[in-house]
Parts: C-alpha cells; structure tokens; sequence
C-alpha cells in the first residue's frame, strides 16, 4: 500500500519536538519503514536513524556507487501562528528548562516527508538503477550537533560510505523552482553565550551596584558597529543578538546578563576577523561598565560553510533541468543561514550538494515580487508564519530526491 505522504507531513507537523527529543517523529519514521520493507537502524546519535537500499548485483562483481539522501527532523520553541487546521500546538521543555511552544518552522517535517517519499519510488524501481542508498534521518540541525552525534556514533562506520551526500530544504521561492549554486551555498556560523559579570542590589541604590542590564543594553548596541563600521560593505557578515536574559524583579538589579549571539561568515577569515572584534567590543563594554570580573564567552556551536562540489553541482544542476525545465533552475545566492550536513560529506571525504526547493504558491510570491513586498508579504523559515504550501511542494520535495539519488546511482 502506497504512503499517505500529505498524512504523514500533517501528522508530523502537528506533532513537532525539539532537538534531542525526536523520539516520536523517529517512531513514525521508523512505521514507514518498516512499511517499505526497508532496513535501518535507530537510536544513531541519540534519537537519529539510518536506512539502506542495497541494490548492487551488477554481474562483474564492481561495487555501485553508494550515495547518502539526509533530513533534518527538529523543530524550534516557536508559537505557531499559521492558522493552519494542523497548526502545532506543542510544548516542549528547552535545554535550560523552560516550558516552551514548539512549531517547525523550518520545514523539517517537510524534508522528513520527502525523503521517505523518495524511499519508496527508489523501492519501487529498483529494476531502473543500481548501487546502494543510505537515507540518513538527522537530529537536532536546529543545534548544530546531530550531525556530528550521528557520526560520532559511528554512522559512517555502521552503514555504507558514501560517494556523495546530498540534501535539500524547503524555503520561500516558488513552489516549482529549484535554488542550487557551485561552491558556498550557506555561510559558517558560531552561536555565542556571553556572560556579563556585575554586582546585585537593590533597584533604588543603583550606586552601590554593577548594573549588567544596562551593560548588556551598550554591548547590544555596539556589536551593531561590527557589521555596519567594521566590516567591508562588499563582503557578508552577520552578528544577530537572539537572546538577552536578566533579573527577575524590577526592583533587584541582578549580578549577570546573559546574551545568545549567533554570528555568520562565508570563510575562516571572515570568521576570525569576527570573532575578534565581538570579544573586543564585549570586553571593552564590560570594563567601561566598571565590572569587576571578565565575561564569560562560551562557543554553544561552531559551523563550517556549507560547501557545493563544482563538477557534482553543475551535473545535478544539469540533471535537474532536463527533468524539470531550465527555467525552473536557479542560483539563490549565498544563504546566510548555517547547516551542518556538510559533515558528513566532510567526514568521508566526498562530494556534496545542497539545494532549495519552493514552498510558496508561485502567485502569491509573483504578487509580493510586484508589490515589492516579498520581505513583509512572505514568511521566511523561523517565522512563526512559515508555513510551506503542502502541494505541489511535497511532490516537489519527493521528485527532487528521486532525480538527484538516480542521477549518481548507476542505470540498469
């Protein structure tokens, strides 16, 4: 029996979980499966999966090529506010603790829908192509850390190697059109915590204190220089501040601020000039404020770029113009948002391609590109709007695997 794919999307999208927590997405994933007959195995890097499609009895004995399919599965402590009849209204509790709303509002549940789509067409042609293929389900992308706990964990040991890892995400174009470019397709990225260290009193003798609030309010302003004084206006960065946390009474002035910075660049140079100049101004706002004890600058994650092969991409490039019209293929640009699947690729040493796909009705999007509205009209991934078109998007989303899988398997 064929796969309910728009059941499966809605389900998944009602029922989202944070990184680490993927345990009931990994079971329905896991269902489908088993469904397809298909082997895998579970519990890889914490809540991970990996399956395997061994299709290679080419009769000269030669190994087929192996190539490695991957979604991301986690959702984000977001309030969904879509409207939609399979709006999430989910909770979660975070890494600190708290009670918090949790939506995908990346379109995981998207990525994950597709991919097992894209299992069962692979299943049921295996008489068109040979090699093997290893869909691998990835935990916490929103962390930056699945990857790295599913290798780790031993997946590139467990299952066969790969001679390319592809991917895919669904974001803002036309559902129809296809964003893929040759070499830096999304930028490095680092998330920050940032302590600030002052002294605690009593609201109404702010005199005998440190106030961190108001050190955090300077240092917030100021790291706005980095990228609007500090850096060339021709080259990309980015220093987002995503969180600032302080006292808990409005008569009590707390002893720390603490700032969440997620910072990103195309290279290791951007990278280092970055950096230096956000412990700088940091360090400098601090000492201004008369703190008594240095911030504390903790790296929560570290991203490399997200790195296109140049022959691999101009060859899926191609592939996917002849299956779906030239037209429909474009160069998005460098994305300045940050992945970690290129660990694998990185880890085995081979090839990768990442690319776009649309999800959004293509005269909705035509009407905001005429209005010069895209920007407000438009949700974009992490809104509490984004909600991607359900169709065409998934078919779109499953047909992108498929071309891509059998573009580097071998034909029969």
């Amino acid at each position: 029996m064929a796969l309910d794919l728009d059941a499966i999307y809605t389900d998944l999208h009602r029922h989202p979980e944070l990184s680490f927590q993927e345990t009931r997405t990994a079971g329905v994933i896991a269902q489908r499966l088993t469904e397809l007959g298909i082997e895998f195995e579970e519990g890889i890097g914490r809540t991970g999966l990996a399956a395997v499609i061994r299709n290679d009895d080419a009769d000269d004995g030669e190994r087929g090529p192996v190539v490695w399919l991957r979604a991301d599965m986690d959702g984000l402590p977001v309030e969904e506010r879509t409207g939609l009849a399979y709006a999430s209204t989910a909770r979660g509790v975070d890494p600190q603790g708290l009670d918090v709303p949790v939506m995908h509002a990346c379109g995981h549940d998207m990525h994950v829908t597709a991919l097992l789509g894209a299992l069962e067409r692979l299943v049921a042609t295996t008489d068109e192509w040979r090699g093997t293929v290893v869909a691998v389900f990835q935990p916490a992308e929103e962390y930056g850390a699945g990857s790295q706990a599913m290798i780790a964990d031993g997946v590139l040991d467990r299952f066969p190697r790969p001679d390319i890892v592809l991917g895919q995400h669904v974001t803002p174009l036309p559902a129809g059109t296809i964003g893929v470019r040759p070499g830096t397709q999304m930028a490095a990225s680092d998330g920050l915590r940032v302590t600030l260290l002052g002294r605690g009193g009593h609201g109404s003798r702010p005199q005998a204190t440190i106030d961190p609030v108001v050190m955090a309010a300077a240092t917030v302003m100021r790291l706005q220089t980095v990228v609007s004084r500090e850096t060339d206006p021709r080259d990309v960065a980015v220093v987002t501040v995503g969180s600032i946390h302080a006292g808990l009474k409005n008569n009590i002035i707390p002893a720390e601020a603490v700032l969440e910075l997620s910072l990103r660049y195309p290279d290791d140079e951007a990278r280092a000039r970055v950096l230096e100049k956000v412990e700088r101004i940091v360090r400098a706002e601090a000492q201004a404020s008369g703190a008594e004890e240095e911030p504390v600058i903790k790296v929560d994650h570290s991203l490399p770029p997200t790195i296109n092969d140049e022959e691999a991409t101009a060859r899926l490039r191609a592939a996917f113009a002849r299956a779906f019209g030239d037209e429909k293929v474009v160069d998005p640009g460098m994305f300045t948002g940050s992945e970690d699947v290129s660990w694998f690729a990185r880890e085995a040493g081979v090839p990768l391609v990442f690319w776009f796909w649309g999800g959004v009705d293509p005269q909705v999007y035509a009407d905001a590109a005429a209005s010069g509205s895209i920007e407000r009209d438009i949700p974009t991934n992490h809104s509490p709007f984004f909600a991607p078109l359900l169709q065409p998007t998934l078919d779109n989303g499953v047909a992108n695997l498929v071309t891509a899988a059998r573009e580097f398997l071998a034909a029969r």
